[in-house]
């Protein structure tokens, strides 16, 4: 998966971008990033509007969302906004020289950090249950025939027993602890402020037997052969991921889900009122439109589902998060 994804020739290495292969909130509308433009808001005034606030986006893809932050910055923050695009892909051209491309997450974050879709491209391990114990999976890079491998390691072993217990033979894991390692990073990073993860997310109760991994080319679901060919990817235990940012330092925390947060965000998918076809139809249809994109977002069987994990340092969490009931 390291090296399908991010080696020499891999898949985002080169340059691939998300939403040629796979719909996301960011492309599927900018009512996703006018919701962090407004989370933002909140994170400037927890923090008592210090003079540098960053807001890093972590595999930011073409930037799309610190574009429309660029694009929409009130006066207030006009000087001190710091975007940062965290991204192995080379920088895209024509992006605004404000945004600062990298490909690792800064030493030192004062601000807001956003992690679309991509704890789900960390890669790991996936594990079967076998008459003899657990096992790797090993697969071949080619063809993408599988065959099992050695007995996983002691760290594996705990992760496993701790977020993902295996019982049946057949039964797999996809072995989370990289994800949580690296979500530990960015709260050790975050000197104050919020950090938000929204990615495919399941339950400690509610895993799924045989495991999540698969592949999206050219918008489409296909196997997951780590040629290079294809995004690999597989849904995020977010939960053990909540609990390694509060090992790491986090002072506050929630996990809820994406149709939850954007509508305390603000956004509810309403249709605009009949009669302003008649008052005003160009209006009308620019709600009409509103009301489908936010729609989208929030429908609980396709991105409103998504798990968001929030977790701060140095502040409580933002007014509008703080008001939503966790998830179970």
């Amino acid at each position: 998966m390291e090296q399908a994804l991010y080696g020499e020739d891999g898949f985002y290495r080169r340059g691939e971008r998300p939403a040629e292969h796979f719909r996301t909130s960011v492309s599927a509308s900018s009512r996703f990033a006018a919701a962090l433009a407004r989370l933002l808001g909140e994170v400037d005034e927890a923090l008592g509007r210090p003079a540098r606030l960053d807001v890093v986006d972590i595999g930011a893809g073409c930037a799309g969302v610190l574009r429309h932050l660029l694009a929409h910055t009130g006066p207030g923050l006009a000087g001190r906004l710091r975007p940062i695009a965290v991204e192995v892909a080379p920088r895209p051209d024509g992006l605004p020289d404000e945004i600062d491309w990298r490909s690792a997450v800064p030493e030192t974050i004062t601000g807001l950090v956003i992690a679309n879709e991509w704890l789900d491209n960390i890669p790991l391990d996936v594990v079967e249950q076998t008459d003899g114990g657990p096992r790797l999976v090993e697969v071949c890079p080619s063809s993408g025939l599988e065959r099992h491998g050695s007995v996983p390691s002691a760290d594996d072993l705990d992760w496993i027993d701790a977020w993902w217990p295996l019982t049946e033979p057949g039964d797999r894991a996809e072995i989370g602890h990289p994800r949580c390692m690296a979500w530990a990073s960015v709260i050790e990073r975050l000197h104050a402020g919020l950090a938000v993860a929204v990615d495919y997310a399941h339950a400690r109760g509610a895993r799924p037997p045989y495991g999540t991994l698969t592949g999206y080319r050219d918008g489409s679901t296909v196997l997951p052969v780590p040629d290079g060919s294809c995004d690999i990817t597989a849904h995020v235990a977010l939960d053990a991921c909540t609990v390694a940012g509060e090992r790491a330092g986090a002072s506050a925390s929630l996990l809820t889900t994406q149709r939850d947060a954007l509508r305390a965000l603000g956004l509810t998918g309403a249709r605009p009122p009949v009669d302003l076809a008649h008052r005003d139809p160009r209006a009308y249809l620019v709600g009409l439109r509103t009301a489908g994109e936010e729609a989208e977002l929030l429908d609980a069987s396709g991105l409103g589902g998504f798990g968001w994990l929030a977790q701060t340092v140095g502040m409580a969490l933002p007014p509008s998060l703080a008001k939503i009931k966790p998830s179970a």
